[in-house]
């Protein structure tokens, strides 16, 4: 009994001594530790579906294969064939990477259970993080099984391409397959932070693939809304992939109810794509758009877009009923010079119906309204090297008015031209005086140019009036100094022009009081020839100030020139008819209306006077540390240009031809000033004559005249201890022009034109914050362009242009900013086209708002949705369309 009572003593010491020590010794924390992997063994981790003892057992090869290691202990189990890693574990197995605060390896059945450890207050880290291949899960704790693949995750956090998806449960069935269970998926970040997320009941999720779910709504700020689906599709692919492209359900003013911009967006190739969208409206309007975007890596790429429009206004039936047809295409195409360099294919076409940009009611096509011009133009070009090297190019060119409705288009332009070549030129020595400067050249142009109205495009008519012709010319100069500073140019020019029709001009036929015109068609030509001389030099002019002052010189540079032009008549190009009734005979060339002109009648003889100036000067800098000079410049440009004909019988003097520019402000504002001076005087019925102007007391008159301006200035511009070096890289990533909506449409690459609210899919990427906290400045920028003309031909006085149109956006907050466009006419004293702009950040939403308050394209639109690409047909678009009536 005493023995009893010893060891039953000696036993209740010794749990009293642990229990002491456990608190006051360091190695406590072992205790604390089996405590965890006995409560974590107990968990329902161990208890899953997975049996343990339903696997055969196997030999411990795997203990041999991994590799682990960590912080506090590392201890192997062997009566229990578990391997436990406690603090900052590691463990690594094949393309299995797993790091956890505590992992128990099972070896005799490969499994592998992992969680976080708690510290001395109960707070738990060491969140595991489970890596296979690409995929990255981040749970509470999990329970992985080697041999099957399978895995048991709790409460996972995974990023799936800029989505974070968290899952209270999630069972691995394979590499590609996980099963979720009371999920949520959001595109804000961190789920605590995230102002919205999709919950998901039931899951399947396909990693770099997508998210099937079943029922699923949205919460906003934890709250639930009635925003719902039976069932849901997530793409989480971060290749192309094909599938539909929600629409936007609206309504509209003038067309009813409508779904825009959804359809079918095909991923056929890693080299090219393409979008199918439509509109439709109640009423029955509709439009269709197909977009491609193709790229061979250091080879070609470009995008083709084209775009049709069928809209109708109105009740069919009433008087205010409508229906117009338009369309557009833009194709952008560019060859890598490195894939071929002596060849090179390029396109920039934009064409279609002249009024498209006006007519058309989609917001993406805002920024080109007051666009009046479409250019296209296709090349290719080719070069022979050698000696001599020869280039050939063959091009095609479109241009389109809006206002008139012509069409010029040229179809084909073929040139090429052969290397300058030096027959006397030395071999080893530089070339000196006339003789050995004298070259040569060979250059042929062929065209194929029509002009006519749009409603002939693609259709019989369109060459009708088409002008066909070639051209060879071969021009023969040399140059050499006089008198040590004088530039001497002599030349002489041979030109022989083909074209497949001539005219002739029968006399006068009293039956029709008239003369025939008769166009004969056959190969025919004509030869001429020219002689020409220049002189030109350099003059520099200084003027130099006191060394203290800020300006230490001013330098001038003038560049006077004179040129003399002589080329015969050619008399036997030229034949005669009787032209009316009483037999007056009139002279006329059968080349007359060629594409290329035709033959001079009469000698030719004239002059040429240029003189070109620029001011610059140097100037001390602000900064004393600096030693070097400073070089402004204070005119840009100061030319005047005229000529004098020798051989006219009245108005031997041209026209002056004046023009200045001039860059203020660090060349952030141009002014450019042009201007045309007439040496000649008005009659009292305001026609020329041929007297010259000083007798009114001036010598010259001003015929025309413009003015045109423009500066973009920022808050940035009155910022302190401002880094140049960022300004300027800002300033070239400014320069990149991207394909857009804006410069495909022929429009501005700035916002003078309005902006679209409605993105392109390619536009509608998370933007990041620009700034983070304000202090005292908030941000603005501020642009505007000038423009003035002037007419005074017969002493009308006109200005026929005379606008100022400017743009700006403010940044009110990190998350708010304002901006707008509009412009003054003030020679028909009203407002040009004005659009207002409202944008807020809302993480990971946006919100903008567009407003175009009159004129006949007034409208509003409302837009809110998803930033991420990957949700961004989750939206809501509201807009009322511009009044087409008032048009």
């Amino acid at each position: 009994m005493q023995t009893k009572s010893f060891y039953t003593v000696s036993l209740l010491m010794f749990f009293w001594l642990s229990t002491l020590l456990a608190q006051t010794h360091p190695d406590s924390l072992v205790i604390y530790k089996k405590e965890i992997v006995s409560e974590l063994e107990k968990t329902n981790i161990l208890n899953d579906s997975i049996v343990p003892d339903t696997l055969n057992k196997k030999e411990p090869t795997l203990l041999d294969k991994v590799k682990y290691k960590a912080t506090d202990y590392v201890r192997i189990n062997r009566k229990e064939n578990k391997l436990y890693l406690y603090d900052n574990a590691e463990l690594y197995y094949q393309d299995i990477e797993l790091k956890a605060g505590i992992i128990i390896l099972d070896y005799a059945v490969n499994e592998v259970t992992a969680g976080r450890i708690a510290d001395s207050l109960g707070n738990l880290s060491q969140i595991p993080n489970f890596k296979q291949n690409n995929s990255e899960v981040n749970p509470d704790s999990l329970r992985f099984n080697f041999d099957s693949k399978k895995a048991l995750i709790w409460n996972s956090k995974t990023a799936e391409s800029g989505m974070n998806v968290f899952a209270a449960f999630t069972k691995k069935e394979n590499d590609s397959v996980y099963y979720l269970k009371d999920a949520k998926v959001t595109t804000g970040g961190d789920l605590d932070k995230a102002s919205y997320y999709f919950r998901i009941r039931k899951g399947k999720m396909v990693p770099n693939g997508k998210i099937v779910t079943g029922f699923t709504n949205m919460y906003i700020a934890d709250i639930p809304t009635p925003i719902a689906l039976p069932f849901a599709y997530f793409p989480t692919t971060q290749n192309q992939q094909s599938g539909f492209i929600f629409p936007t359900i609206g309504e509209s003013n003038n067309r009813g109810y409508s779904l825009q911009n959804g359809g079918y967006y095909l991923a056929l190739s890693k080299f090219y794509d393409l979008s199918l969208t439509g509109d439709y409206y109640s009423n029955g309007s509709y439009g269709f758009r197909a977009d491609t975007k193709y790229r061979l890596m250091y080879n070609f790429g470009g995008n083709l877009s084209m775009r049709f429009e069928n809209l109708i206004s109105g009740e069919r039936g009433l008087p205010d009923y409508s229906k117009s047809t338009v369309f557009n295409v833009r194709w952008t195409h560019s060859k890598d010079p490195k894939a071929s360099p002596n060849s090179n294919f390029s396109a920039s076409v934009n064409f279609g119906t002249s009024d498209y940009f006006r007519q058309s009611v989609n917001q993406l096509n805002s920024p080109n309204f007051l666009n009046n011009t479409l250019s296209s133009s296709v090349s290719y070009s080719k070069r022979f090297p050698g000696s001599p090297s020869v280039n050939m190019s063959m091009n095609a060119n479109m241009n389109q008015n809006s206002s008139t409705k012509s069409v010029n288009l040229t179809l084909p332009t073929f040139q090429a031209s052969m290397e300058r070549i030096y027959p006397f030129q030395p071999k080893t020595k530089p070339k000196k005086g006339i003789f050995q400067n004298i070259n040569f050249q060979y250059n042929t142009t062929a065209q194929n140019r029509t002009t006519f109205n749009d409603s002939l495009l693609f259709k019989k008519g369109m060459f009708k009036d088409a002008k066909r012709g070639m051209q060879h010319s071969i021009p023969l100069s040399t140059n050499f100094k006089i008198f040590k500073h004088f530039n001497m140019s002599a030349s002489a020019n041979y030109r022989e022009v083909w074209t497949p029709t001539t005219v002739r001009y029968n006399n006068y036929d009293p039956r029709i009081d008239g003369v025939v015109k008769d166009t004969i068609k056959g190969f025919d030509a004509f030869r001429t020839y020219s002689f020409g001389l220049s002189m030109g030099t350099t003059v520099y002019g200084t003027l130099n100030f006191k060394p203290e002052k800020r300006i230490q010189s001013v330098r001038h540079t003038l560049r006077p020139s004179v040129s003399f032009g002589n080329a015969p008549s050619f008399d036997r190009y030229y034949d005669e008819y009787i032209d009316d009734i009483d037999g007056g005979i009139r002279q006329y060339t059968r080349f007359e209306g060629g594409l290329y002109g035709a033959p001079s009648l009469g000698k030719s003889k004239s002059m040429g006077i240029s003189l070109a100036n620029n001011f610059e000067a140097k100037v001390k800098s602000r900064d004393s540390t600096e030693t070097e000079l400073k070089k402004v410049q204070l005119i840009k440009t100061l030319n005047l240009n005229t000529g004098y004909n020798f051989l006219a019988d009245s108005f031997k003097w041209s026209a002056v031809r004046a023009s200045t520019g001039v860059d203020l402000f660090n060349k952030k504002m141009a002014i450019n000033i042009a201007a045309t001076l007439d040496p000649y005087a008005l009659d009292d019925n305001n026609v020329r004559i041929d007297e010259f102007n000083i007798k009114n007391g001036t010598l010259f008159r001003v015929t025309r005249a413009s003015l045109n301006t423009g500066y973009k200035f920022s808050s940035k511009d009155f910022g302190k201890n401002k880094d140049k070096k960022e300004d300027e890289e800002e300033e070239e990533e400014e320069e990149i022009d991207y394909f857009n909506e804006r410069t495909s449409g022929g429009g501005r690459d700035d916002d003078l034109f309005g902006a679209n609210i409605s993105k392109t899919r390619e536009e509608e990427e998370e933007e990041a914050t620009k700034y983070p906290s304000y202090r005292t400045e908030v941000p603005w920028n501020i642009n505007f362009t000038y423009s003035l003309s002037y007419n005074n031909n017969r002493k009308q006085n006109d200005f026929s242009n005379n606008s100022l149109m400017f743009s700006g956006d403010i940044d009110l907050t990190p998350k708010w900013s304002i901006g707008g466009s509009s412009g003054f006419d003030f020679k028909n004293h009203g407002f040009t086209y004005t659009q207002l702009r409202f944008n807020r950040d809302l993480d990971s939403w946006r919100l903008d708002f567009s407003w175009v308050p009159f004129s006949s394209r007034a409208s509003w639109n409302f837009f809110i949705g998803i930033k991420s690409t990957m949700l961004s047909d989750i939206k809501y678009e509201k807009n009322r369309e511009p009044d087409r009536r008032l048009r």
